[in-house]
């Protein structure tokens, strides 16, 4: 694989001009295609092969005016303080509103609260449902104005006006979040290379890549219903990548070329040496996207095959299109002062051409030690004492994550400060907390038994359940095959009361199911709650399976070790407990919400753990091979397992530390955005890559391989045998020139005793 990089990387360099002309009309194309085959974005997802979604399909084909995916709007009405909404002037203002919102655009039905008995108690409050032909996706801004603007008579009558529902809330504004995080990439780029124009290519290649890989989702649009999330999440993770891979083949060019070598050998050796770990790690974060596909909700294997798309194209953006751009700039991506140094070797001659990072490794006494190597020299001295106090801390941070609640979000997540949540604490307040989320249920006889029959033998069992508020009557549809009641619990939606009393219909409806042969399921938001946590439940260690097995095993090959693949799993664990601890505490328990400028929704996005496992991981064996693969580069050279720790950590830590700090840069400009899902992912994933690259890998990785010694590298003769051998980074003395001879697997030096090495 070695040579075939080291072919391609300056072949890229030779023809720079086609290989930059074939990325241009690629991205154009896809621009194109975008820019006429695109569909708007769509808020729903389906959870196939649930009693929920069953509900909500038979709704949508039986109840075609119940407009199932169709947006809602809670209008929620409160008369002043000793007032009543029944008394004549204020009704008069009520029904003008109803009228108003019955005839606003693409609105389904306004159910007058006088005749649906929409009337609180105390009969200060009325409640207005508004059901939309269209889901909320397809509304407008005028749409969402007519109906604000349908509040004026109660307004003008002096009654209080609250919106709930999806119908009133917009699509989130796009503020350029991400740009503040691409800043923040550039000012750390500047800073490592010490070049703006050094600066400006991994930055160059990650917006044509990101930009191919999001026209190409957005026109996946014509044939596919798109999610709203799905090209944020890949712009994310793509920035992100993107730049990160670019920069370890830069960096590894520079290296090259100022240790005296032509350009264009230099661009061979970094795309075959720096290029195979970026194809490993790229590999390793596309099986664990792909992976979600495991799962089997539709949302997170679109989300995963999108962003595996953007990781894919970010691969071969910084395999091709990058050594043809640093053909074009030529010396100046070295920089004045490293161009400066450069002609100074050349002038000493021969004896001075020390390779840059001679000073990393500590074989230049006169250089001054660098942060990384002083880092690396004092963890190998103490190796206990930092792995305990690492493992120590991620494991306090995990703390909180036994407190996990997962759900799905509603108006009660919403900030105090909206018309959302005022409508819904009204609610809870006038008519009590289950009227913000009932329960529908769907008696569907088509197959069998008598619809109406067993729709009041459910109501008639139900009932006297103790969570249970009301029953509605049951409304059979035209053919009569199908009925459908509502069920008002005593509890809010998110509680544990409202979850077993799910349960409890459930099983009550199973029991006249069995007697009378009519189907019947349950939906609302509750019960999808609990379809999809028992989905991810189901599904989650198959899912953990597939993608950890597989990088195993991928690890194996490049490493020729079992124990740097298991102690790369155990790292990724502590890091991902961590990070729920941190999810926990920030938008459950809400700490440091203010600090953050972050929504506390109070639960945990059941979709979002999942998520989270997959990028994670995927990220985790990113840096797990950027630093290994240099510590096995030095220990196949001279076979000194201490040394080439400290050798390979001290070369590598710079950029490593480079690109972790543009990944949390890119992730943290996220934190911005006003979608409280997108708020979730960019922090969840900021706090994971910081202590997944700065406490596991450049902390607990290197105390281990210190302690390991030379077992970290050991592998069964029988594996050794019958797995092939990949010519990655390390693995050969010398990276592959026009003339360099084949490296004879399994050979380098002794490893001497630990005694010598101290």
């Amino acid at each position: 694989m070695k040579a075939f990089l080291y072919r391609t990387g300056r072949e890229s360099f030779r023809r720079r001009r086609l290989v930059t002309l074939i990325w241009v009309v690629l991205l154009v194309a896809l621009g194109v295609g975008a820019a006429t085959l695109s569909k708007p974005t769509v808020e729903s997802f389906s959870i196939p092969d649930t009693e929920s979604q069953r509900a909500i399909d038979l709704l949508g084909e039986r109840f075609p005016q119940a407009s199932a995916d169709g947006a809602v709007a809670r209008v929620v009405i409160v008369a002043p303080e000793g007032q009543k909404v029944t008394s004549p002037d204020k009704r008069e203002a009520v029904e003008e509103m109803v009228g108003r919102l019955g005839d606003a655009p693409k609105v389904a039905g306004a159910a007058d609260p006088f005749k649906a008995q929409s009337i609180s108690p105390d009969k200060r409050m009325a409640l207005i449902q508004v059901d939309y032909r269209e889901p909320r996706s397809e509304l407008t801004d005028s749409d969402r104005e007519a109906l604000f603007d349908a509040a004026k008579p109660g307004e003008q009558a002096g009654l209080t006006v609250e919106f709930g529902g999806d119908a009133p809330k917009g699509a989130p504004e796009e503020g350029g979040s991400e740009l503040v995080g691409v800043l923040v990439a550039a000012i750390v780029l500047v800073i490592t290379f010490g070049s703006l124009v050094a600066a400006g290519l991994p930055l160059l290649t990650a917006i044509l890549g990101v930009g191919v890989s999001l026209c190409a989702v957005q026109a996946s649009s014509a044939f596919i219903e798109l999610n709203s999330d799905t090209p944020a999440l890949a712009l994310m993770l793509g920035l992100a990548v993107s730049i990160d891979y670019a920069l370890f083949i830069s960096f590894r060019y520079r290296e090259e070329v100022l240790s005296g070598r032509p350009a264009e050998e230099s661009i061979g050796r970094a795309v075959s040496t720096a290029g195979s770990a970026v194809i490993f790690a790229g590999i390793t974060v596309i099986i664990a996207l792909v992976g979600l596909s495991v799962v089997g909700i539709p949302i997170l294997t679109q989300i995963g095959v999108a962003a595996a798309l953007t990781v894919a194209v970010a691969v071969l953006v910084a395999l091709t299109l990058l050594p043809a751009l640093l053909g074009f700039v030529g010396p100046r991506v070295l920089g004045r002062r490293a161009r400066a140094e450069r002609e100074a070797k050349e002038q000493a001659g021969p004896d001075s051409s020390r390779t840059p990072l001679d000073k990393d490794t500590g074989d230049d006494r006169s250089a001054k030690p660098t942060m990384g190597l002083r880092w690396v020299q004092l963890v190998a001295r103490r190796p206990v004492l930092f792995l305990v106090a690492a493992c120590a801390a991620l494991v306090v941070l995990a703390l909180p994550a036994a407190d996990i609640r997962l759900g799905l979000p509603d108006d009660g997540s919403e900030p105090t400060s909206t018309t959302q949540r005022k409508a819904y604490d009204l609610v809870t307040e006038g008519f009590g907390p289950g009227n913000n989320g009932p329960l529908t249920i769907v008696v569907d006889s088509k197959e069998g038994g008598d619809a109406n029959a067993a729709a009041k033998r459910v109501s008639s069992s139900i009932s006297s359940l103790p969570d249970v508020k009301v029953v509605s009557p049951a409304v059979p549809n035209k053919a009569g095959d199908t009925v459908l009641m509502m069920v008002t619990p005593k509890s809010s939606p998110a509680s544990a009361a409202t979850e077993d009393l799910v349960s409890d219909i459930r099983v009550r409806a199973a029991d006249v199911h069995r007697d009378s042969g009519a189907a019947i399921a349950v939906t609302g938001t509750t019960a999808l709650n609990i379809d999809i946590s028992q989905r991810i439940a189901d599904t989650l260690l198959p899912y953990v399976a597939v993608v950890v097995g597989l990088a195993f095993l991928l690890l194996m090959l490049m490493f020729r070790s079992i124990l740097v693949p298991l102690k790369a799993a155990l790292g990724f664990l502590l890091s991902l407990a961590a990070t729920f601890g941190v999810m926990v505490a920030v938008f459950q328990w809400g700490w440091a919400v203010d600090v953050l400028g972050v929504s506390a929704p109070g639960l945990i996005v059941n979709l979002l753990p999942v998520i989270i496992i997959g990028l994670v991981f995927g990220l985790a064996m990113d840096y797990e091979v950027f630093l290994v693969s240099r510590m096995r580069e030095a220990y196949v050279r001279d076979g000194r397992s201490k040394e080439a720790v400290v050798t390979g950590f001290a070369q590598s830590s710079r950029v490593v530390t480079a690109a972790v700090l543009i990944m949390i840069s890119v992730f943290s400009g996220f934190i911005l955005s006003e979608s409280t899902m997108l708020q979730a992912f960019g922090l969840s994933l900021a706090v994971a890559v910081f202590f997944d690259a700065l406490v596991v890998r450049m902390t607990i990785v290197p105390a281990l391989m210190v302690l390991l010694g030379r077992k970290a590298w050991w592998l069964p003769n029988a594996l050794d045998r019958v797995l092939p051998h990949i010519d990655i980074e390390g693995d050969t003395k010398e990276s592959p020139g026009p003339d360099a001879p084949q490296a004879v697997p399994g050979q380098g030096a002794q490893t001497p005793s630990d005694a010598q090495l101290r």
